[in-house]
């Protein structure tokens, strides 16, 4: 029972080949070609394409999530400019006619707005 580490569980160096005949020693050395060695077995290959299925369905969630948050700040913006727009052109038009009879044009465009949409 002795607590010196064993030469197995000790961590391998990588074999020193010594010097290369051709002299391209920067070269990494090539591993021999294994056809079987990438092949998965079918469980694992359709668990992977059932977490890449699911990512893909979350990340097109998260965009029109995103891209939903977007398009309401465009209409709010758009409503305030049409509604700006529309408050300037009363006051031009308060300031060639009647306080009381831009009140008038102002509810019946509003009957006109509601009867065409």
């Amino acid at each position: 029972m002795s607590l010196t580490p064993t030469p197995a569980s000790a961590p391998t160096a990588p074999k020193n080949l010594g010097m290369r005949k051709n002299g391209h020693q920067w070269i990494a050395p090539k591993k021999p070609f294994r056809p079987t060695a990438g092949l998965t077995s079918y469980e694992a290959r359709k668990k992977q394409r059932d977490t890449l299925q699911a990512m893909k369905a979350k990340e097109k969630d998260m965009k029109e999530e995103k891209e939903e948050i977007r398009q309401t700040r465009i209409t709010k913006i758009r409503e305030k400019r049409a509604a700006k727009e529309e408050k300037e052109r009363y006051e031009k038009m308060a300031e060639k006619m009647h306080k009381k009879r831009v009140e008038r044009l102002k509810r019946k465009e509003k009957r006109n707005k509601l009867i065409n949409s």
